[in-house]
């Protein structure tokens, strides 16, 4: 499946939540959600019908995928890996996307948005310890150090994401150098430090019913 490139706030509506894809305006009275909030399409605006189990699955996992912006290929295999892992699926399955490059330097502030931010990063703009990378999907560790590269870190898109950023509050697992674009992984993250509001253990439900 490729990505999705249509009107993203058209996501938003559809999963009756803010998925925050077009950055500090969906914090603005311009949100689709403030001024339609009821899902795309002709009959969106009507007595919505009680959804089956399955539904309320299907949507949940759906919110999760277009919030961090990866096809339905790549989710599930995240989801695979997650069940080969030690502890709660769920959790770990939470913990590797937020581990995403993309993510992490949307939670660090260099971008708005996570669609901004893998844009950064496939362009060849983010250092990781030091050297480029521009595989969005890149999983961080402990201890790597992410940065923008010098000839960015003066942009005002970078400086204007960064404002904004501290504002917002930078996770704990996290920590940004205020005085450069550069942040540090101090832990991987725990599920009460992911703020993303979703119930994962009915994705897990889900896909145990896919038999994935």
């Amino acid at each position: 499946m490729s990505r999705y490139t249509g009107p993203v706030c058209k996501l938003c509506r559809r999963e009756s939540q803010k998925l925050f894809l077009k950055g500090e305006r969906c914090l603005t009275t311009k949100c689709a959600m403030e001024r339609r909030n009821y899902p795309p399409g002709q009959h969106g605006n009507s007595r919505q019908r009680k959804l089956s189990q399955y539904a309320l699955q299907l949507r949940e996992k759906q919110k999760l995928r277009r919030t961090y912006g990866v096809t339905e290929r790549v989710f599930r295999n995240y989801f695979s890996k997650a069940t080969r892992q030690e502890g709660i699926s769920g959790e770990n399955f939470l913990c590797l996307l937020e581990r995403r490059l993309d993510n992490v330097v949307y939670r660090l502030g260099f971008a708005p948005s996570r669609p901004a931010a893998r844009q950064l990063v496939a362009h060849g703009n983010i250092q990781v310890n030091g050297r480029k990378v521009d595989i969005p999907s890149f999983l961080v560790k402990k201890d790597m150090e992410i940065s923008v590269n010098d000839q960015l870190s003066n942009n005002n898109f970078v400086v204007e994401a960064l404002d904004h950023a501290r504002v917002r509050h930078v996770p704990t697992w996290l920590q940004l150098d205020e005085n450069a674009a550069k942040g540090k992984v101090l832990a991987l993250p725990s599920r009460s430090e992911i703020s993303t509001e979703v119930n994962e253990q009915i994705i897990v439900e889900f896909y145990s019913r896919m038999g994935c």
